[in-house]
């Protein structure tokens, strides 16, 4: 599959690639994450002085109108440098559902602030029980004292300990499986009701666990509009596959730079050990998975901006079982090219595959997507 970056999207990737490399360099990733801080601030702030958030968000609300397509480079970039900015959580997740579920007024109270990057939101809507199914929802909302009162868990919300505000699935009628009787909610962050428990993912990026007691909340839109609900669900889930397919690519591509880089600079014995045959093989075979990798990402971001194909479903299915299981094959390809180097918390080459086994398990993991596609066709 081809894909040529226009003359925008080349200037931009390029302005990313100098910021995050001078931020983001991996001794100064391990520092940040050492001092216990979930993003780098000046990294925030230069990416919204890039125009970056403001991309996904359209024009008429102060952004470029960006779509999956668009992300592509982007999200190749974050994932070649380790990112821990919160850009998949706000402009790709939050910014999506509200594009997608919100209500004029609430999408021109909070995507203009979100595109200026002043504002960070979240997606809470995976939940424990869930198991990668991507409309299991138990967290119940009711109407009270001439509101609405969430109760429930939200597991693995990404930037929740930064987000002002939560965007959050509830159910309104029926049981945790059904496919109807949702709706998308916002939450203040700060409210009494909201308690969230912070943490590391194995790629040292921060989420939370988000626990709803009685919290406070305002439907995006009509709630008995439960159709538009599951299409604001399923076009945010698939936002979000192509976003962490392409990361996924960014990552692989870095760790297979790496590993080229060792088998021609390593000696041992006298020799460069880029002159083992076998090694070489094991190259080969590496660059195949790359680059099945790097098209699967593609065809990932044009299933989720044609969401109303026939096929774009199972196009989205197919591209992140091949993305995990290509990324993965990469990733572990370079660590044992490296050999003991490869194991160290001190090396990079090891916290790629930490990352692409983080963003494998988002919105259903490689086996998940496998069940998917052989249920479609039975």
């Amino acid at each position: 599959m081809n894909f040529e970056l226009n003359e925008e999207q080349a200037a931009l990737t390029e302005s990313l690639a100098r910021l995050l490399t001078d931020r983001y360099g991996f001794e100064k990733r391990r520092a940040l994450t050492a001092s216990g801080a979930a993003h780098d601030e000046k990294t925030w702030a230069g990416l919204a002085e890039l125009g970056l958030t403001a991309l996904p968000v359209p024009e008429a609300l102060g952004g470029f109108g960006g779509r999956a397509r668009d992300l592509l480079p982007v999200m190749q970039a974050f994932g070649r440098s380790l990112s821990m900015e919160p850009f998949l959580a706000s402009a790709v997740l939050a910014g999506t559902a509200l594009r997608l579920g919100a209500d004029e007024a609430i999408q021109t109270q909070l995507l203009p602030r979100m595109a200026s990057g002043e504002l960070v939101s979240a997606w809470a809507h995976d939940e424990p029980a869930g198991r990668h199914a991507p409309l299991w929802v138990e967290t119940r909302a009711e109407r009270k004292d001439g509101g609405w009162k969430l109760d429930g868990i939200k597991s693995n919300v990404l930037a929740g300990g930064l987000a002002r505000h939560l965007i959050v699935s509830a159910r309104v009628a029926g049981a945790p499986a059904d496919a109807n009787g949702c709706a998308l909610f916002l939450v203040d962050a700060k409210d009494a009701g909201v308690a969230l428990r912070e943490f590391r993912l194995v790629d040292d990026t921060m989420a939370s666990e988000l626990v709803l007691k009685q919290a406070a909340a305002q439907p995006l839109a009509n709630h008995e509009d439960s159709a538009r609900t599951r299409l604001a669900i399923e076009g945010t889930v698939a936002a979000g596959i192509a976003a962490v397919c392409a990361d996924m690519s960014g990552a692989a591509q870095a760790a297979f730079e790496l590993a080229m880089d060792y088998l021609r600079t390593r000696k041992q014995f006298g020799r460069l050990i880029g002159e083992n045959q076998a090694l070489r093989h094991r190259a080969s075979e590496m660059l195949v998975s790359l680059e099945m990798t790097r098209s699967m990402a593609m065809a990932a971001a044009v299933a989720a901006d044609d969401a109303g194909a026939v096929d774009s479903a199972l196009d989205l299915h197919r591209a992140k079982l091949s993305v995990a299981r290509n990324a993965r094959n990469v990733a572990h390809g370079a660590i044992q090219l490296h050999g003991g180097i490869g194991m160290t918390e001190e090396y990079a080459v090891g916290h790629y595959l930490r990352r692409i086994h983080v963003l494998d398990q988002m919105f259903g993991d490689a086996d998940a997507h496998a069940a998917r596609l052989a249920a479609a066709f039975h």
